[in-house]
């Protein structure tokens, strides 16, 4: 079986292992569901770059029903050849879209418009959702512990001006279409495929929104 088949079932132990410990009030049953956690744990720490002590740490503190993660990204053009990318230092400097996880309290819009802001120095303005895809479909994405939706907004500058590096990247410009192959990219956040859909938007607008 394929290391993405172990993965998604990973992923659905640990979901139904924190459902039942969150519902559950038998005793027994409750140490049943932690054993099935701590397996869950041990077996997307096999399979992912993460340590175990960190994938327990993150699914310890959260209770109740397990919903996927959204990760937002800033979809901005120049013309139709050319998209606005960051460096990621948390990622040995290599290039994604501006963007990051939802955050509560900020609808998606909200989300991508601040992410811009803070990782590019541009002020935008939210036009439409571009995509909404699941990352397990996109088999560039490495192996992670989490089951994430990965959210494209177009987004339209209207101010500010672009800096040379923030708190969370090191650089920051516009790319063209044909430089893309060459880049290393960030494929935890962005895959070459994700990209040149993005490039079709440009070239044509009217498309409608995708969703896996």
């Amino acid at each position: 079986m394929k290391n993405t088949d172990w993965l998604t079932i990973a992923q659905r132990l640990q979901a139904l292992a924190q459902a039942g410990l969150t519902y559950s009030q038998n005793v027994y049953d409750l140490e049943r569901y932690q054993e099935l956690r701590d397996i869950s744990v041990e077996i997307l720490g096999k399979l992912t770059d993460e340590p175990v002590e960190k994938i327990t740490n993150l699914f310890a503190n959260e209770v109740g029903y397990q919903t996927p993660k959204v990760d937002v990204r800033a979809v901005l053009f120049r013309g139709t050849d050319e998209i606005l990318m960051v460096q990621e230092k948390i990622d040995g400097d290599r290039w994604t879209l501006p963007g990051g996880w939802a955050d509560v309290g900020y609808t998606p819009f909200e989300v991508a418009v601040k992410e811009a802001e803070e990782e590019t120095g541009l002020q935008t303005e939210a036009v439409r959702l571009l995509a909404l895809f699941d990352k397990k479909k996109h088999a560039a994405h490495p192996p992670q512990p989490w089951y994430i939706y990965k959210c494209f907004v177009l987004c339209r500058a209207v101010g500010g001006s672009l800096l040379e590096s923030t708190s969370e990247t090191s650089g920051v410009r516009w790319v063209h279409e044909s430089e893309i192959p060459n880049l290393a990219l960030s494929l935890d956040r962005i895959t070459p495929d994700q990209l040149a859909t993005m490039f079709a938007f440009a070239r044509q607008p009217d498309l409608p929104t995708l969703c896996d």
